[in-house]
């Protein structure tokens, strides 16, 4: 199994989010520059993320995003078939008709691996794993590399 850029980028950012959340709506641009990932490209990730009620807009100056439902209830399976990937190793998507329009000899191998890849994501919540301590460490990093670059723009007293 390869997860693309798409559902890697998709979790990251979510996962950018969970760890900001708190400190009220995270922009699209804070994100793009502490993750290093392109903002048009989140555009289209968080246009499909909205869409599956996981994360909502807010208007306004200050505004942003922010997680629609508690990060103890999104999983990272729900984020990454969100942006339309999945978790699948079989060849033939799970079809059957891997090898001349038949099964192949493998195939019960790979279903069952994909669906405890899937399983095992599924079993994740975003605060499970922004929770972990080697994770605070690396946002905070990332924090710290961001506000001495001037990338996090100044939020607005409320």
């Amino acid at each position: 199994m390869k997860l693309s850029t798409k559902g890697r980028y998709a979790v990251t950012a979510m996962m950018d989010l969970a760890i900001h959340d708190r400190e009220g709506p995270v922009t699209l641009a804070e994100i793009s520059r502490t993750q290093g990932i392109s903002l048009s490209y989140l555009e289209q990730l968080f246009a499909k993320l909205r869409r599956h009620n996981l994360v909502e807009g807010v208007r306004g100056p200050g505004g942003g995003y922010r997680l629609a439902r508690l990060p103890q209830q999104i999983t990272i399976a729900e984020i990454i078939t969100a942006v339309d990937e999945n978790v699948d190793v079989m060849r033939c998507k799970g079809k059957g008709d891997c090898q001349d329009g038949e099964r192949c000899l493998t195939h019960e191998l790979w279903e069952e691996l994909s669906q405890r890849l899937y399983d095992f994501l599924n079993g994740i919540t975003l605060d499970q794993f922004v929770d972990r301590p080697e994770i605070k460490e690396i946002a905070s990093r990332q924090d710290e590399e961001a506000r001495r670059m001037n990338f996090v723009f100044p939020r607005p007293a409320a």
